[in-house]
């Protein structure tokens, strides 16, 4: 139904429109003004010529088919629009109205096309719109239709416009556009799919709100849209998601197979992956068969999570569906064999990949390569770089950090430059993201020398240092107690054109912090939010950790209401922090009731947490109430450490109770904990004051 009034009827001079008809291709030849014309020309040359052959051979699909045979030449049309572009395009904000007066030219052109049926008009649009060279002339012919009262369906012709324009990456102009109409639910899906397909996801959501409140239901396309631009831009999160599938529900939405694929895909591109296997059992459960992407998603962050029994039983399910597993949906699941070390199934699945006649790629063999690495076999590393070789599948520097990461990750830093003599002999040039793991590496271990040295010869090859480089840099100079030069570097950082992120503030903040440099803290929050940059979770739980070691418990209790009344929720490392801040002061009461309000929040406990409480009570002599945090972990399914009991015994210690302390030794090592020396250190204090106090 045609919400938009149909325009007023328009009186004419009367003349011989049957001598005219005939005549109008001899007297409208205008010439071509410029190069843009010609080629807006050249490009609907297809659409003004599918038009002059008779119905029958324009297809049979669409409203086309109850044209009947006509011949219709849109080329002297098109040539008058573009040769006109320039005056139609200045009245972009003025609503066409039907003309008064006329040029006896552009009355014959506009009576000549008057019996053609609207299907072909929008079949001509569509057909100009295909090509983002002839959009302005698309608008001219729409408001040239509009100016002559030749289709009234203006509402479909506006959004197949503002559909060609959102994909043209011109959503200003589309906005533009879509005032000259009163919106309508096609014009507003129109202008929803634009702003998502161009990411602009808050004026998405605001016109989706705004048809709502008109009174127009939005339906699954618009949804679909906007799930797919949240994932693309890896915007999307849990919560969010499901904020949108509530409000889908509230539309009732029938789900179609589309927006059920989106929102599984967006679950586990999230990390939430039961609600993905949910919903991906939904659509089966609907009869729906899922996409081989959708289920290589999920496959994917079924391996990330560590689920390899799940990910096997999709895979299973992919290839029992009649889906041909390729190359991408093996890497899937090599990828969660690699995560948990099942170095067997690793080597499994590629031979069964190559059984199968699908040949490993690069991202297979850098999945195999980071397999062997973390299992320390460094020659079967190797082994896998020459079949690459053998294969004619060049290793890129990304294979050589992954192995440098795994090196570092045992604490074999010393490896880095037996890796980087591995790359050069392969004929492989380290870039950016190889450095930045490579100072990363020697900024673990202290060696700040050689991390500036791998700076430096960085920039010498020319490879400009990122945020990340940065921010590495810094924090390992931060981590070491050279806050002088850490400073320095940031400078350096801000002069050579590169702006520090969220996480360089964190980083700054937290070395003002140790410093106890206050004002120079209050002075980086304020540079930061003039820079457009809001404090995350990560920078409240920083101020919360330095405020509460310096005993600046008001300041920290501060940061915790200012976070929740800006929308964040606070997180359990950030309880921790300020938990531990008052257990280092034998602050117990302050201690439990942050704890308190930790549970309040709905905010479960880590052993973290748990451990920083034990520590807050045995610092103030409070064993009895230690040892009842140690049943509660008990009662609560969490695994007692080792920090666990060393802190227990520490607090039997510092009310003299000796004797008790071997037992919590041995509770220990019955539940499993391997005891560190700081544990055998306690358990030798103890006996040494037994041993005293019975010689005495």
């Amino acid at each position: 139904m045609l919400l938009l009034p149909s325009p007023p009827p328009t009186r004419f001079p009367s003349y011989n429109l049957s001598s005219l008809v005939l005549r109008y291709h001899r007297i409208i030849q205008p010439p071509l003004l410029a190069a843009t014309t010609s080629s807006a020309i050249a490009t609907t040359s297809g659409a003004a010529t599918q038009y002059s052959k008779p119905q029958n051979e324009c297809g049979s699909s669409g409203d086309t088919n109850s044209v009947p045979n006509r011949r219709y030449d849109f080329t002297p049309l098109l040539r008058f629009l573009s040769s006109s572009e320039s005056d139609y395009d200045s009245d972009v904000e003025v609503e066409s109205a039907p003309p008064t007066s006329l040029e006896l030219n552009e009355f014959q052109l506009a009576e000549s096309y008057r019996a053609v049926p609207a299907p072909l008009w929008h079949s001509l649009l569509k057909s100009m719109c295909s090509d983002s060279a002839s959009i302005g002339t698309a608008y001219s012919l729409v408001t040239w239709l509009q100016r002559h009262n030749l289709c009234f369906s203006y509402e479909l012709l506006y959004s197949i416009l503002i559909h060609a324009l959102g994909r043209s990456e011109k959503l200003y102009e589309a906005f533009l556009l879509s005032q000259r109409q009163t919106l309508t639910p096609l014009t507003y899906n129109a202008l929803i799919g634009a702003c998502a397909r161009n990411d602009d996801l808050e004026k998405a959501l605001n016109l989706m709100s705004r048809m709502r409140s008109d009174g127009y239901p939005s339906d699954f396309v618009n949804y679909s849209f906007i799930i797919q631009s949240l994932t693309r831009t890896n915007r999307i999160d849990s919560s969010m998601l499901q904020k949108i599938y509530a409000e889908i529900e509230s539309d009732k939405i029938e789900l179609d197979g589309h927006l059920l694929n989106d929102i599984t895909v967006g679950f586990a591109k999230s990390g939430d992956v039961n609600r993905a296997l949910y919903f991906l059992a939904m659509a089966q459960g609907n009869g729906l068969s899922p996409k081989t992407a959708t289920l290589v998603t999920v496959i994917t962050a079924l391996g990330n999570a560590g689920r390899t029994t799940e990910a096997e039983a999709i895979f299973e399910e992919l290839k029992e569906g009649g889906l041909t597993p390729r190359t991408k949906a093996y890497n899937a699941l090599l990828k969660g064999y690699v995560k948990t070390g099942s170095l067997k199934d690793a080597e499994f699945i590629v031979s069964e990949m190559e059984k199968n006649g699908f040949s490993p790629d690069e991202h297979t063999y850098s999945l195999l390569i980071d397999a062997y690495a973390n299992a320390g076999r460094w020659e079967s590393a190797r082994i896998v770089l020459k079949e690459m070789e053998a294969s004619d599948v060049r290793p890129n520097s990304y294979v050589f950090s992954r192995i440098l990461a795994s090196y570092r990750d045992r604490g074999e830093w010393q490896k880095s430059f037996q890796v980087l003599r591995e790359m050069k002999n392969c004929g492989v040039s380290p870039d950016r993201h190889f450095y930045n793991v490579m100072i990363d590496t020697f900024g673990k271990y202290n060696c700040l020398d050689h991390a500036l040295a791998t700076f430096d010869r960085m920039r010498m090859e020319g490879i400009q240092p990122d945020v990340v480089t940065w921010n590495t840099l810094i924090d390992c100079h931060c981590k070491s107690g050279h806050h002088n030069k850490a400073e320095e570097l940031f400078e350096e950082m801000q002069e050579s054109g590169c702006s520090p992120c969220t996480t360089t503030y964190n980083i700054m903040i937290n070395s003002f912090g140790e410093q106890g440099r206050w004002e120079d803290v209050k002075t980086l929050l304020g540079k930061m939010k003039s820079q457009g940059l809001l404090p995350n979770v990560v920078t409240y739980t920083t101020l919360v950790d330095i405020y509460g070691q310096s005993g600046r418990f008001n300041d920290a209790i501060e940061c915790l209401e200012v976070m929740k009344a800006a929308g964040l929720k606070p997180s359990s490392t950030m309880y921790n922090a300020l938990i531990n801040a008052y257990a280092q002061r034998g602050l117990s009461e302050q201690a439990i009731n942050a704890f308190r309000v930790m549970r309040a929040d709905g905010l479960k406990p880590s052993l973290l947490v748990l451990n920083s409480l034990i520590n807050a009570f045995g610092e103030d002599r409070r064993d009895a109430e230690a040892f009842s945090v140690l049943q509660y972990m008990k009662e609560n399914d969490l695994k007692p450490d080792v920090v666990t009991y060393t802190t227990l015994m520490k607090a039997l210690i510092r009310v003299e109770k000796f004797d008790k302390v071997p037992a919590v030794y041995e509770e220990m090592i019955l539940s499993g904990c391997t005891p560190d020396r700081k544990a055998r250190g306690m358990l030798r204090s103890a006996l040494r004051y037994m041993k005293h106090t019975l010689k005495s």
